[in-house]
């Protein structure tokens, strides 16, 4: 358990308190508004800076794995599943929220169970698939639509709109690049 590995984990555990920082000003808990009360009007920067934080150990772990050379079969499976997990917990919360429409999370989410499927198959038959360009820009742009839209801010609604559309457009991209890419593996389906 080196420490890109123990970043990964971090960002998973970061989740939970993302998740009820978040909604639990909206949720009608008493107990989280008994022990919150004084600091409600606080919690979704608080979700903000934890989701934040969660963000940056993903640069931090890949970097760090990469140049003093820590790349180990945990984190190539971990790391882009928290990625995952982080990014569509903070897209369902914004449902609830208003923020953000539900067919946009429903293309973001299936694009990624696509490609775990499409990832199991390559693995069946020993075929390592690396990531793409196309996918990394996916995945800034949703972390920075996720960012936006938990800011918000008024003035930056036409921003955050934008960033979205492009994040939904780069999401359907790489699915297409990837498919494309890799299209081998579905004909060595057994």
């Amino acid at each position: 358990m080196n420490l890109p590995n123990k970043l990964t984990v971090f960002r998973v555990i970061l989740v939970f308190p993302f998740v009820i920082a978040l909604l639990g000003q909206t949720a009608g808990w008493a107990w989280f508004d008994a022990l919150f009360g004084g600091i409600m009007e606080y919690m979704n920067w608080i979700a903000l800076a934890i989701f934040v934080v969660a963000c940056l150990t993903d640069q931090m772990d890949g970097h760090i794995a990469r140049k003093y050379n820590l790349i180990t079969n945990f984190g190539k499976f971990m790391d882009p599943l928290a990625d995952k997990l982080l990014v569509s917990a903070a897209m369902i919360c914004l449902i609830e929220l208003g923020r953000i429409p539900a067919y946009i999370v429903v293309i973001i989410i299936s694009r990624e169970f696509i490609i775990s499927g499409f990832r199991l198959i390559a693995s069946d038959n020993n075929i390592v698939i690396a990531a793409s360009m196309w996918g990394k820009y996916k995945t800034v742009f949703q972390m920075v639509m996720v960012i936006l839209m938990l800011a918000d801010i008024p003035a930056l609604q036409t921003v955050t709109t934008i960033v979205m559309w492009i994040a939904t457009i780069l999401t359907i991209v790489s699915l297409v690049d990837y498919v494309y890419k890799n299209k081998s593996v579905l004909s060595d389906f057994k």
